[in-house]
């Protein structure tokens, strides 16, 4: 009986690890799209290509590889991002130029002392290509990484292409205020709302649309076949590759707008250090039951909160016995994702007073916070009375301006 109880075990692992074979594959992607074309627009060409490890085809083949092997396509050189080519860098570690030990190529560090490709790093491209999974949320780098990198194509004559990929937080959620000038930072390179409904490939477009109209890239999008504006990851039936350490699975990219703004003032743990990234919020001076109780009070759309006990192994409360909440997304069409710090920041502020998030927390991370925000609105007005009523129409503003423009650079429906 014990060797069945393994077998079924493993079986089950083996099957939640690779959903790759576990399900059907509904989508291809756009570096299956350069294959199936044969890679003609990359032919005669010298290529620099910017990827990580979700660079993958519908096999989990890296792109590295790909195009290093493909006969028709000279692939000169490598651009990390933040976490690396390879994906073997904790978030906020810089990240050095090296030579590529499976390819021999060069890797060009953009998280190092540079984050746009300088000149001499590009000096013998004929034309950048991106391939990277996103997550949807402004404050993830990676788009920080494409902007910059459009800017330095279009300054040196450079072709950029963008093989899409998924959003996997859907392409109909936008959620949060535009970036506001004196906010623009690597964690808000764009001013696009937190939450922002495109592909990187969409994304692009609109960048050189909007932002980069007075000297416009020469940008190529290569879209992918069958993706649908609702899908979510898993309905794509694609295998999710880690997108950084801390987004190990698919639904980790839902829960990162849940937490990410208030997880910069690491007042109290958002699971990050525990086995549930994102997922949750916990401190030693909360009761479980009476936190839960309050929040799902609150009735908050397509959102269930569970009690819950953890203690971190590493980061914020590492080895304390923490209580707290578990956030459930039970509607993901209803949920709003980027609300839910705010709520949990104002039922901590009733519940604790002494606990207040901003009279607790380090004032030196309080910049970090307003460059996640796009603004320093949402910590001025909050902090005053704790209320999410004095922010939500802040928070929101932008939204259906925002939908609305960027809709004509939809590449799919």
């Amino acid at each position: 009986m014990k060797y069945k109880i393994i077998f079924c075990l493993l079986a089950g692992f083996w099957l939640n690890g690779n959903a790759l074979f576990a399900q059907k594959i509904r989508i291809k992607t756009g570096i299956e799209i350069l294959k199936e074309t044969n890679f003609g627009v990359l032919k005669g060409k010298r290529i620099g290509l910017i990827t990580n490890p979700t660079g993958v085809d519908n096999q989990l083949k890296s792109t590295i590889d790909i195009l290093h092997e493909a006969p028709s396509v000279q692939l000169v050189a490598l651009y990390g991002p933040e976490h690396g080519v390879r994906g073997d860098v904790y978030a906020g570690d810089k990240v050095d130029t090296f030579v590529d030990s499976n390819t021999g190529l060069p890797v060009y560090s953009l998280y190092g002392k540079t984050r746009k490709p300088t000149k001499e790093m590009i000096a013998n491209i004929d034309a950048l290509v991106y391939d990277i999974q996103d997550i949807g949320t402004r404050s993830y780098t990676y788009i920080s990484t494409m902007y910059l990198a459009m800017q330095a194509a279009a300054e040196n004559g450079i072709e950029f292409i963008v093989l899409d990929r998924p959003n996997p937080l859907t392409g109909t959620k936008v959620e949060g205020c535009l970036t506001e000038d004196n906010f623009i930072s690597f964690v808000s390179q764009l001013k696009i709302p937190y939450v922002y409904g495109l592909t990187c490939g969409e994304l692009a477009k609109l960048i050189n649309g909007e932002f980069m109209h007075e000297n416009p890239c020469k940008l190529t999008v290569v879209k992918m076949k069958k993706w649908k504006r609702k899908m979510s990851f898993d309905d794509t039936g694609l295998a999710w590759v880690p997108a950084s350490p801390h987004i190990p699975f698919a639904h980790s990219a839902n829960y990162y707008p849940v937490s990410g703004i208030l997880g910069e003032l690491g007042y109290m743990s958002i699971g990050v250090g525990y086995t549930l990234p994102f997922e949750l919020f916990a401190a030693e001076w909360i009761d479980a039951e009476e936190f839960a109780k309050a929040l799902n009070a609150k009735k908050l759309p397509g959102i269930i909160f569970r009690p819950i006990h953890i203690k971190p192994y590493y980061s914020v409360g590492q080895g304390k016995n923490l209580q707290g909440v578990q956030v459930y997304i039970t509607d993901f069409q209803k949920a709003r994702l980027s609300d839910i710090q705010f709520r949990v920041m104002e039922v901590a502020a009733q519940l604790y007073p002494d606990q207040k998030v901003f009279e607790h927390a380090d004032a030196k991370r309080f910049d970090m916070f307003d460059k996640v925000c796009g603004t320093d609105f949402i910590r001025r007005e909050f902090s005053k009375n704790y209320r999410f009523s004095d922010i939500q129409s802040y928070w929101t503003k932008d939204e259906a301006s925002f939908k609305a423009l960027s809709k004509k650079y939809y590449l799919y429906r």
